[in-house]
C-alpha cells in the first residue's frame, strides 16, 4: 500500500486504519463481554436479560455446543472444504459413530474403549467410502451429491432398523462425571452471599477435546510433511503424482480422518447429549453452516464459524425460542452477503 493510500485509507475511518478500527472495536466488545460474566449484575439489567445466571448458562452452553460442532465439523472441512469432495453423508458418520460408541460401550463397560471404537470403525469406512465412490467420481460434484444422498438415506433406514427409533444416552466413567463451580458470581442472597454458577464437567472437557483437536489438525496441515501434501495435491494432483506420492493413499487417508472425527464427534455428542434418529441431519446442516461461515477448508474459520452458530443458537433458545432456529441461518446470509469466500476462507 502506498503512503497515499494509507493516507486516504486513515483518513476514511477517522486517523485509524481499518485492522485497527476492528482491533479497537473487538476490545470494546471483549470488555463489554467480560463485565456481562464477572461484575454483579444491577437489578434493570436483570430485568432486561431475564436473569445473570440464564444469560450465562447460554453463553456457556454455546461455547461448549461449538466445541461439539467443531469436532463434527473439522472433520467435513478436510473432505468437503479441502479435498472437495462433496460428502452429504457425514451425518450418517457422525450418527453411525455414536451407535458404535454406544454398543461397544455396553458390551466393555468402559467408555473410552467406546470412543475410541468410534473413532477406529468410521476412519475404516471413510477409506472404504473413498476408495469406492470417491475416487470413481473424482471432479464430478453433482454424481457425489446425488450418490452421498442416497447413501444417507439407506444408511438411516438402516440404523433404523438396527437400532430402532428411542433414544440411546452414552454413560460418562466417574471422573467425569458432576460439575464444577465456576468464579462466575450469578446472584447475590439477601443476606449478601454470594452465588457462584456451577457448570457439568463434561461439558467443559468436550471444549478442551475440540481445542486440542483443532490445534493438533492445523499443525498437521500446516507444519507437517504430509499436510503439505495434503495441500499440493488438491491444489495440483497432477504435479504431486509426477514427484512420486501415491495421491490416491494421501486423499485415502484424509478421509478417512474426516470420517474418524465424525465417529469421535458422534460419541462424544451422544455423551454429552443424546442418541436418537434425525440427529444425522441436524449435524449435517451444522457442519455446512459451520464451514461456509468460516470459509471452506480453513481449520481456524471451522473454529470461528462453530462458536457463530454454536452462540447463536443457545442464545436465541433462551431470548428468541420462536426464532431461534433462524438466527445460524442469518448469520451465513450476512456472511455470504459480505464475504462469500467465508471469514477465514480464500478468494
Amino acid at each position: 500500500m502506498s503512503l497515499t493510500d494509507r493516507t486516504k485509507s486513515d483518513i476514511e475511518t477517522g486517523g485509524f486504519s481499518r485492522r485497527q478500527a476492528w482491533g479497537l472495536f473487538g476490545l470494546l466488545a471483549a470488555a463489554v463481554f467480560a463485565w456481562l460474566v464477572f461484575s454483579v449484575w444491577p437489578d434493570w439489567l436483570n430485568a432486561v436479560l431475564i436473569s445473570k445466571k440464564a444469560f450465562v448458562s447460554a453463553v456457556f452452553n454455546g461455547v461448549t455446543l461449538a466445541g461439539l460442532y467443531f469436532l463434527v465439523a473439522s472433520g467435513f472441512t478436510l473432505v468437503f472444504g479441502l479435498m472437495r469432495n462433496v460428502n452429504l453423508a457425514h451425518g450418517s458418520l457422525y450418527l453411525l459413530g455414536a451407535y458404535i460408541g454406544y454398543v461397544v460401550t455396553q458390551w466393555t463397560g468402559y467408555w473410552l474403549i467406546g470412543v475410541a471404537a468410534g473413532f477406529l470403525v468410521l476412519a475404516l469406512v471413510g477409506v472404504l467410502m473413498q476408495v469406492i465412490v470417491f475416487r470413481r467420481l473424482e471432479g464430478d460434484d453433482l454424481r457425489q451429491t446425488l450418490v452421498t444422498i442416497g447413501i444417507s438415506i439407506v444408511a438411516a433406514d438402516l440404523m433404523l432398523a438396527v437400532w430402532g427409533g428411542q433414544t440411546y444416552q452414552l454413560q460418562t466413567p466417574d471422573f467425569l462425571s458432576g460439575a464444577l463451580t465456576l468464579p462466575i458470581v450469578t446472584a447475590v442472597r439477601s443476606n449478601g452471599a454470594l452465588v457462584f454458577l456451577t457448570y457439568p464437567l463434561y461439558r467443559i472437557v468436550v471444549l478442551v477435546i475440540a481445542i486440542a483437536v483443532g490445534i493438533a489438525l492445523w499443525l498437521m496441515l500446516n507444519r507437517t510433511r504430509v499436510g503439505m501434501m495434503i495441500r499440493a495435491g488438491v491444489d495440483d494432483r497432477a504435479m504431486l503424482s509426477a514427484s512420486g506420492t501415491n495421491v490416491h493413499m494421501v486423499f485415502a487417508i484424509v478421509f478417512g480422518l474426516g470420517a474418524g472425527l465424525a465417529g469421535f464427534a458422534g460419541v462424544v455428542g451422544g455423551s454429552a447429549l443424546s442418541i436418537a434418529p434425525g440427529e444425522d441431519v441436524r449435524y449435517l446442516l451444522a457442519s455446512l453452516v459451520v464451514v461456509i461461515v468460516g470459509g471452506m477448508g480453513s481449520i481456524p474459520g471451522a473454529a470461528i464459524g462453530a462458536l457463530l452458530i454454536g452462540l447463536a443458537e443457545q442464545i436465541g433458545l433462551v431470548y428468541f425460542p420462536t426464532y431461534g432456529v433462524v438466527l445460524t441461518f442469518v448469520i451465513m446470509v450476512v456472511t455470504l452477503a459480505i464475504r462469500p469466500q467465508g471469514i477465514m476462507g480464500r478468494a
